[in-house]
This record gives C-alpha cells, sequence and structure tokens, in this order.
C-alpha cells in the first residue's frame, strides 16, 4: 500500500494528496475570477471619466461666443454702476456735510430799514422834495419835518441797519474764494455765497446813489458815518445789557434778605434749637454718671488689681 501524502487544512482538518490539489486549484480559480473583476471595474472609472471631459468639452465648444461676451458686459456694467452709485451717495454725503456746517450762513436778506426809506422818499417827493436838492440854508433849515432832513435821516437809518450784513460779507469773503480755489466748498454754497455777495454789493451801491441825491458828495463818506453810528449804538446797547444784568442780580440778592420780623423769628428759632441741644447734653451727662456709679458698685473687688 503506498503511502498518500496529507495536507493539513487552516481549520484543523487533513486533505489527501489529491482533494488538496482540487481545493488548490479551486482557490487559484476564485482568485483569478476576483483579479478580473477588480480589472474590469477599473476600466470601467477610466471609462467613465474620459466619457466626461469628453462631454464638457463638448458642451464648451458647443456654446456661443456671443453668450460669453454678454456674460462680460454684464460683468463690466454692474462694476461700473456700483462705482457710480458709491461715488454719487459720497458726493451727497460731502454736500450734505457743507449744508450741515454752513446751515443758513448766506441766507440774507436786507434789513426792514430799506423799505422804510422808500415809504419816507415817496412822501417826501409827494411834499414837493427833488433829488439833487442843496439843503435848506438860513432859519427854520435844522427842522426835523422838513424833507430834506426826513429823507437823510431815513438813508441814515438804512445805512446802519445795513452794517451786519456787510461785515458778514466782508468777513466770509476771503474763506469762500480761497475753499472755491481749492474745490472745498460745494457748487450750491458757492452759489449761495456770490448771490449773497451781490445783493450786498448792490445795495452798497444803491445806498450810495441814494446820498448823493440828498446830498452831493455824501457818498464819499455815508458809509464811514454809518460805520461810526453803529459801533456807537453797540457800545451803548452793551452798556444797558450789562446795567440789566447787574440791576436782576442786585434785585435777587434783595429778594433773598429778610425782613427784620423775620430775622427775629430765625434768631428766636436758632435760640431754641441751641437750648435743646444744651438741654439733652446735660441729660445725657446725669445717664452716664448714674449709670458709672451702679456699675461701680456691682464690681467684684481684685478685677483691676494683680494677684499677689
Amino acid at each position: 500500500m503506498s503511502a498518500e501524502e496529507a495536507t493539513i487544512n487552516p481549520d484543523g482538518t487533513q486533505t489527501m494528496g489529491e482533494d488538496a490539489a482540487a481545493d488548490a486549484g479551486a482557490d487559484y480559480a476564485d482568485a483569478g475570477a476576483g483579479a478580473d473583476d477588480a480589472d474590469d471595474a477599473d476600466a470601467g472609472e477610466e471609462d467613465f471619466g474620459e466619457g466626461a471631459e469628453e462631454a464638457a468639452e463638448e458642451v464648451i465648444k458647443g456654446t456661443d461666443p456671443a453668450i460669453f461676451l454678454l456674460l462680460g458686459f454684464a460683468l463690466i456694467a454692474g462694476l461700473w454702476f456700483v462705482s457710480w452709485y458709491k461715488k454719487k451717495k459720497e458726493d451727497e454725503e460731502s454736500d450734505s456735510f457743507f449744508t450741515e456746517l454752513d446751515g443758513e450762513k448766506f441766507n440774507l436778506k436786507l434789513p426792514d430799514a430799506v423799505d422804510e426809506y422808500y415809504e419816507v422818499k415817496a412822501k417826501c417827493e409827494a411834499a414837493g422834495w427833488e433829488p439833487g436838492q442843496p439843503s435848506p440854508q438860513g432859519p427854520g433849515a435844522q427842522n426835523a419835518s422838513g424833507p430834506h432832513r426826513m429823507l437823510a435821516q431815513a438813508l441814515m437809518k438804512r445805512c446802519i441797519a445795513d452794517i451786519p450784513i456787510v461785515q458778514h460779507i466782508q468777513k466770509e469773503s476771503g474763506g469762500m474764494n480761497k475753499l472755491y480755489s481749492q474745490s472745498m466748498c460745494s457748487v450750491k454754497q458757492w452759489k449761495a455765497y456770490q448771490a449773497a455777495e451781490n445783493m450786498v454789493s448792490a445795495e452798497v451801491d444803491e445806498v450810495r446813489a441814494e446820498a448823493d441825491e440828498i446830498e452831493p458828495g455824501w457818498s464819499q463818506v455815508i458809509w464811514r458815518q454809518a460805520m461810526q453810528y453803529h459801533q456807537m449804538l453797540k457800545q451803548r446797547q452793551e452798556a444797558e445789557e450789562t446795567a440789566r444784568k447787574a440791576m436782576a442780580v442786585q434785585k435777587a440778592a434783595e429778594a433773598k434778605k429778610l425782613t427784620p420780623e423775620e430775622e427775629a423769628k430765625k434768631k428766636e428759632e436758632a435760640a431754641e434749637k441751641a437750648a435743646k441741644e444744651l438741654l439733652h447734653a446735660e441729660e445725657r451727662e446725669k445717664d452716664g454718671k448714674k449709670a458709672f456709679k451702679d456699675g461701680s458698685s456691682s464690681m467684684k473687688k481684685g478685677f483691676l488689681a494683680g494677684k499677689k
């Protein structure tokens, strides 16, 4: 009897020579089939990737170039609109800033004395006065009710009332021209300043022309005289305001003063309060002495004494 080779399987069983060979062949066949399946899967994935790339290329090649141009134009237009809108907002904020900064600085109007002057002039012309007439001489020349004097006073009043707006424009002129030259003011603000300046300049020329009609040559000095009168009136108003405030302070101080009866009552109340406080102090002192006396009688002997 011939001996057969035995093969020990992983599960502990033994297989004789022919059976072992058959099992090994089956295992090899299974392994080969698995490898073939893996190769087929890899090939499928490669085919899918190549197909996707080919499809994308076909889509790109089939797209009309006009679509890309349209998209590029839309993008450029969108960027331009955003830039334009941002610049517009900045300009509006700048105009708003200057408007709020200056407020109604150049929203000027002529004083009421201008209209009052023309009303007086109409009355004087109705009374027989004519432009260019020399001032009356002799007795009665200083009559305050005369047309010539009334008109001169009305014109001087008008000129004095114009001084504040004239000074305002003179003060702002240098600064506004500098801001405009450096493009640091808005167009609206510059136009408002120009309108105010033109109005004041026309008023100055008109006053000079009226002055020469009343008194030839008066136009050379009327504004200087009006400035002097304006300063005098301003100082007088300041002095009156100071005196008014001082009077108000004095009245307030006098109002705080007590009448003799109120002062006597206040002193009496103070004396009563002091007497009550003194009485309370004496009572507290008596109570303290009594408590100390009672406590000393009940204190143990030798409490404060040292041990022998």
